[in-house]
């Protein structure tokens, strides 16, 4: 992995993303080959770098392709953050998780859920949810 390219979701085109999952990511057939694998992400947004990862894994020659996602499904736009996508771009708001998983061809998709996170953080509400819940504070 190519740590100076830097986070690829907060590119402005699909294209410039893209490109950037490339120059960061380069697997290697001679440890990939026929191996069954995990990836696992802190979040799947619009689902085009995992799409474009998995790509890459099975190209060089990974067999099987477990995706977890170390947070819940992001359904709702944080209009408080920075370049967040809009309902449209987020793929959790308009597929179910099965159809995600068709989407980025994995062959097994999971998410944290809500209840896990908040309890892994300690939540009493000192921390905004509202990507994954819709709850905004602020009407």
């Amino acid at each position: 992995r190519n740590h100076y390219v830097g986070r690829t979701f907060i590119e402005p085109t699909q294209e410039l993303r893209n490109l950037k999952v490339k120059l960061k990511l380069n697997p290697m057939r001679k440890v990939l080959e026929g191996k069954e694998i995990v990836v696992i992400d802190d979040s799947l947004v619009r689902g085009t770098t995992s799409k474009k990862i998995i790509s890459l894994l099975r190209a060089a020659g990974a067999s099987k392709i477990h995706l977890a996602i170390a947070c819940p499904e992001i359904k709702f736009p944080d209009t408080y953050g920075i370049d967040t996508p809009t309902f449209e771009e987020l793929i959790s708001a308009n597929k179910n998780a099965e159809e995600v998983r068709e989407y980025v061809e994995a062959d097994t998709l999971s998410f944290l859920s809500i209840e896990e996170l908040t309890q892994s953080i300690g939540n009493e509400r000192k921390y905004s949810l509202i990507s994954f819940d819709g709850d905004y504070f602020i009407k």
